[in-house]
């Protein structure tokens, strides 16, 4: 077997091993499964006192309810008009655990990426993207 073989082969044999991976993806912990949609939920129906519940100090002093309130207008009519919750992975950064949740919206509108960042239970870090 020449060289150029045996590099086409460790290619293939990557692109294989590569997709398999894909194919078998994770699928998020009950508790942060749970976490989403309760954080979720509450953008959508603009509900402040639940979300912030979930939040630890410096979150709650940063995300004021007017911050909220325009987070929720922003999203409130593609949240009405349906959506799905898609899991996408998790990581390890700085201490927390980070899970990332893709939103598809019905409105055929651009996805939207959620980033939940926990630390000790507690919210830490929320973005919606």
């Amino acid at each position: 077997m020449n060289s150029k073989t045996f590099r086409s082969l460790v290619f293939a044999a990557a692109m294989v091993l590569g997709s398999s991976a894909v194919v078998s993806a994770a699928k998020p912990s009950k508790e942060d499964a749970a976490l989403s949609s309760k954080l979720i939920t509450a953008i959508e129906k603009s509900d402040y006192d639940t979300f912030i519940a979930e939040a630890d100090a410096p979150v709650r002093k940063a995300l004021t309810k007017e911050l909220f309130a325009s987070t929720c207008a922003k999203y409130a009519t593609r949240f009405h008009a349906g959506y799905e919750v898609s899991y996408l992975g998790d990581l390890n950064q700085y201490g927390c655990h980070v899970t990332l949740w893709k939103i598809s919206f019905k409105d055929h509108g651009d996805d939207a990426l959620v980033t939940q960042v926990v630390k000790g239970g507690r919210i830490a870090g929320y973005w919606i993207k």
